[in-house]
Order: C-alpha cells, then structure tokens, then sequence
C-alpha cells in the first residue's frame, strides 16, 4: 500500500503543484479581503441583534432562554455562507447532550483517519465528493436543530450509527483503491453492488465485505453537500442525456465518465431497482467497470411483486447472483450465519414497527430527518449485519419509552400539525422535515420510504428463506410504494394517514420522476374528498439548480398563510438564504 501510495504522489503531486500555484495566481486578493470584511460586518450586526433581543427579555423570557434554548433559528444561516454562523444553543441540558455526542462524532472521525492516514489523505486530493466529508459535522448539527431533551441523544444515537458505517465504507475504499492504496487483504474479499441494492444477501457471506459502491461518491454525500453531484449531471448531460432525467442515475453515469469511482473490488452487483432509470445507467456504468475488471450481474427481480406467481421467479434470480458471488469469490454460502444475521433484522423490525405505534399516539416521540435516515439505512444498507446496531435500539427504545411517559415534545416549539411524508424526498434538503417542524410545527410523523417490508424473514426453511429474501429485495425503499400498482402508492397513503391520525401530506413532486406524475390528479380529489391538507413540494432529488431550498419552503409557505391562514412558530425560519449553505 505504501509503494502504491508514493507511486500516487510521485505522478501527481508536480501536476497538482502546479495548478495551485496557476489558481493562486488568479485569485483576486482585494475581493476576498472584501468579501471577508463584509462577512465580519455581517456578524457583527447579527451579534449586536441578538444582544438587543437578549437584553429586551424580561427575566422570565431570559431564564427560559438559558434553560430551553433559543427560538430564532434562521439567525443560525447566514448569506452567502456555507456553514452556519454557529452552533445552536439548546438550553443547559440539551446543549450537553449534543456536545457529548459531537465529541464522540470527532473521536469517530479520528478513528477512521487512523486506519489508514496516507490512503485517506490522497482520497482528499484524487477525489471531490471525499472533501464533502469534511461537512460530517454540521451535517448532524443542521438534522438535528430544534431538538431538545432526550430527543437530542435519540436522534444523535441513530445519526452515529449511520455516520460509522459511512466511515468504514469511506475508508475500506480508499484503502482499496488500486489507485492510492490497493490493499490486496481487502480487495481479495471485497464486493460491490448497486447503491439500490439491500445488503442482507451478504449475510451469508460472512468472509465477504460488502459494499454499496455509489453510496459513498454520490448517493449519500449528496445529503451533506447539495452541490456536490452538479459536476456529475453536468457530464454526463454534455455527451446528450436529456436534463429531465432523474438525477440519481445521471449522477451515477456521470461519476463513471469521471471516473470518480475507486478501483476496488472482486465484482459488482447491480439492480433494477428502484427503476427504469436504474437499468439504464446499470448499462452504462457496465462499460465503465469492465474496463478496469470488474465482473458485473445485474440482478433482476419482478415489478408485480404481489402476484406470488412471480416469487419463485424472483428467488430464481436470487440463487442464480449467490452462486455467481461463489464462483468468483471462491466463499460459500452459510446459512447459519446468514440466519443468525436475519434473526437481528427481525428483532430490529418489531422494534421499529414499536416507534410506528408510538408515533400514531399524540405523543410522538421519534420524529424528523435523523429518525428517517437511520431507518433507511438500517432496512436496506444495515440489514441486521452489524451486531453493535442492537445496542442503539436499545438504548433508543428506552429513551423513547421514557419521554413518551413523561408526554415530552421531541422539538423547541410546540406540535400543531401531524403529517405524513409521501414520494421520494430531496436529496438536496435531508433536513426539511426539520424546518417543517422549528418554522411551522408541522410534525412529520413518518414518510413513505420509511414504510417498507415488515414480515418476519424465514430462519429455518432455506428454500423459503430464499423466497422471502427476493420479497425483500422487490420492496426496498421507494420501489415498494412506486412499483406494482397503484394502490401501493394511492390507496396506502389514505391508510397510513388513519393510522397515524395525520391531516396533512407533504407531497414531494420530484420532478424528473416520471412515476408518480400521472397520479396527481388522483391524489389532490381524494385528499379532498376525505379533508385532508395535501401540499404539493417540488424538488428535483440531487440537482437544487431545478427547485431551490428556498422554492420548496415557499410552497409550504404560501399554502399555510393563504390556505390555513396560520403564523408561523419562527418567524426567522420563513425568509433566509441558504443556495450553497451545506
């Protein structure tokens, strides 16, 4: 590794030298000193704000201040700033909660570094999403604004538990790379699938380490830095790929014509999953990938998943990618282990259908991006692998069970509206159920992909665990609501929304998705037909160029002042900028 690693900077360091002394060259010294003295000024005129705000409390207001946090929230965001102007103050207690667990945040950071100091430190420089990263922190602290109490750990618990599997992909890859590192030890077990595809197959390949090989360079950096896939879009549109595609197979074609994907790997798995969009760039990136080595199969499963006709078709396939994953691995399939994996995901199942209960009772306790980001994950990317995960549920169950007995409000500000989230979310804005809550108190109870496959997985038959495994992969996120009809989309939003007892639908309208665009009318005559406030929000998913984050408040916005003739519980959160805030 350390030969490769020298091999790296010996053909790139004299280059790379070389245009940053020709960028430095070119960077126009007055305005940066301009842009910086207005920045200063700009501070200074918000501390000057919130001192004469603080000193006009009266001593009550200042002693709720100090216990329960600031209110203000949009005077975290600044024009033409990246990162906010500072942390949020949650109030004594809620402020140690999250400073407790924004330490272990950087003692994670550090750790990952350690595995491999040089390896990680050229991804800096050979690839661009790898210094997105670098945006982890505010990350947590923008998905978890406004929390206070216990809801601060739950959240920061189940964010932690993502962010050490992102980690550990970061770093596995890196080290990897034939590239910068090319670690024979881990390539000789390593394999790849499809961002799209659910990881409890790998299960039972215990001797394998499995990685979803998009997640890390665009799928989910897209969520910490919403300009980072731009470049990707933009690639792979100048060979002729219409704009109005959907940007989460754009960005993956456009990472291949960059080559923006590490060298690595034994095989790669790819799906057809969510969509058709999905297929086409599992095509395109095959090109790619054969060229540097990397054996693909492309693993097919039926659209109609709820006629059982097509099941054994689906575990066909699913035999079929098994065997191949044994053929060029030389690792056999164990079906104890792959059962003791299953059991985990099984228990971490009736624990999440738990916090489904909790949140349809009026005191919702696990609400808001953290909760929805770890859920996805665990379903489909987790899968019960990682035993250390028990712990968090754990540890989450009980927190949860004791604020929900002490009725505990998971936000600063009050809830007054319970909704639900439906269709596919913006990338671009992971934390905008955040905002609906702080700007709002539109509490949203539990979102669409969140609410997948719930059926105890088989743990003895191994025929029928096989065929429960190709049920699984048929409803991973998204494609379980947008694939096999119309009911799974239509008519389950009207039962979930009973369920949870919620009177208003966030509707996202990605609108490069050619999905879900022929229901609108349905979905706007039946919401009304049974009451229900439906707010359509565009966005178009890892492209904020399309609808901005201003846009999509606004659409909320305008619906709450004209329709429900409402004010907003932070006034400050109605009108910012945030265009290139990460």
């Amino acid at each position: 590794m350390l030969k490769t690693n020298l091999e790296w900077i010996k053909k790139n360091v004299p280059s790379d030298l070389k245009i940053w002394k020709e960028m430095i060259s070119e960077i126009d010294w007055n305005d940066v000193k301009k842009k910086q003295l207005n920045k200063l000024k700009m501070d200074k005129e918000r501390i000057q704000e919130e001192v004469r705000d603080f000193v006009a409390l009266s001593p009550a207001e200042k002693w709720d201040r100090f216990i329960n946090g600031e209110r203000k929230l949009g005077r975290l965001y600044q024009k033409g700033s990246i990162a906010f102007t500072r942390r949020e103050w949650k109030g004594v207690e809620s402020t140690a909660r999250d400073f407790q667990n924004w330490l272990i945040l950087w003692a994670d950071m550090i750790k990952m570094v350690m595995r491999d100091p040089m390896s990680i430190a050229l991804g800096l420089f050979e690839y661009r999403w790898f210094s997105s990263y670098l945006a982890s922190v505010a990350f947590f602290d923008r998905n978890t604004l406004g929390y206070r109490g216990r809801a601060v750990t739950m959240n920061r618990l189940l964010l932690a538990d993502v962010y050490r599997y992102v980690e550990n992909v970061i770093a596995t890859l890196l080290m990897a790379d034939r590239r910068i590192g090319g670690n024979d030890k881990i390539n000789d077990k390593l394999m790849l699938f499809d961002e799209m595809t659910m990881a409890q197959m790998m299960a039972g390949f215990p001797g394998l380490i499995g990685i979803p090989y998009q997640l890390i360079p665009m799928f989910l950096v897209s969520e910490l830095d919403q300009l980072i896939c731009i470049p990707y879009i933009d690639a792979v549109e100048s060979y002729g790929l219409p704009s109005d595609t959907c940007p989460v197979p754009t960005s993956e074609c456009g990472c291949a014509i960059l080559d923006a994907l590490p060298h690595c790997g034994l095989g790669f798995i790819s799906t057809s999953t969510p969509c058709d969009g999905s297929d086409m760039a599992t095509s395109f990136q095959d090109r790619r990938l054969k060229q540097i080595g990397l054996p693909t199969y492309p693993l097919t499963l039926p659209v109609r998943y709820d006629d059982e006709d097509t099941v054994e078709c689906g575990a066909q396939d699913m035999w079929h990618c098994i065997k191949w994953v044994e053929e060029i691995t030389g690792e056999k399939w164990d079906w104890e282990h792959y059962f003791t994996v299953i059991r985990r995901f099984n228990e971490q199942t009736k624990m999440e259908m738990e916090k489904w209960d909790m949140n349809s009772t009026p005191y919702p306790q696990l609400i808001g991006p953290c909760y929805e980001l770890f859920r996805k994950w665990n379903y489909e990317m987790d899968g019960g692998l990682e035993p250390s995960v028990m712990k968090t549920f754990y540890k989450v169950r009980k927190l949860m069970y004791k604020s929900y007995d002490a009725k505990c409000n998971p936000y600063r500000h009050p809830m007054k509206y319970r909704a639900v989230v439906w269709s596919c979310p913006a990338h671009y804005y992971a934390n905008f159920s955040n905002w609906l809550a702080n700007a709002w108190g539109i509490g949203v109870l539990v979102e669409m992909e969140s609410l997948n496959f719930t059926k105890q997985l088989e743990t003895e038959d191994h025929d029928e665990a096989i065929r429960d495994l190709a049920r699984l992969y048929e409803r991973m996120v998204m494609r379980k609501h947008t694939n096999g009809g119309y009911v799974h989309v239509l008519d389950e939003l009207w039962k979930v929304c009973e369920q949870f007892n919620a009177n208003f639908i966030i509707m996202y309208q990605h609108v490069c998705c050619k999905t879900m665009a022929g229901l609108q009318g349905l979905f706007d005559e039946q919401a009304r037909e049974r009451g229900l406030h439906l707010i359509w929000v565009e966005h178009d998913l890892m492209d904020p160029r399309t609808v901005s984050r201003r846009d999509m408040r606004a659409k909320v916005t305008n619906y709450m002042r004209a329709i429900i003739q409402a004010e907003p519980t932070d006034e400050s959160l109605i009108e910012f900028e945030d265009d290139i805030t990460w």
